[in-house]
């Protein structure tokens, strides 16, 4: 695949770059090297060859999926602010804190 440097100045238009005569050029070497590196490796055979998610044979160590902390949100609802005039109950209900109404 060939580009130009009209090419070159209407993608960095559509990407809303300002790019010189210059940059443009510059620019146009830069991606006809990399579009030949990958011309390059399309034309490797890769037929039989496995696809792989790494270079080593790595497994990573499991544990089992068990609870290891138990549900300890009546706990944590003692120590809720009081509800206020007066009383000293923990501003909670239905195991949801109570908080000031902020908008009405």
């Amino acid at each position: 695949m060939s580009l130009s440097t009209a090419d070159v100045k209407r993608i960095a238009h559509l990407a809303r770059i300002e790019v010189s005569d210059q940059e443009a050029e510059a620019t146009l070497q830069k991606l006809t090297g990399i579009l030949g590196l990958i011309e390059q490796m399309q034309a490797v055979d890769t037929a039989g060859i496995s696809p792989m998610s790494h270079s080593q044979d790595v497994t990573q160590r499991l544990r089992e999926d068990i609870v290891t902390k138990t549900n300890q949100r009546d706990e944590f609802q003692k120590n809720a602010p009081a509800i206020g005039n007066g009383s000293d109950e923990p501003a909670v209900e239905h195991g949801l804190y109570l908080v000031p109404k902020v908008i009405e």
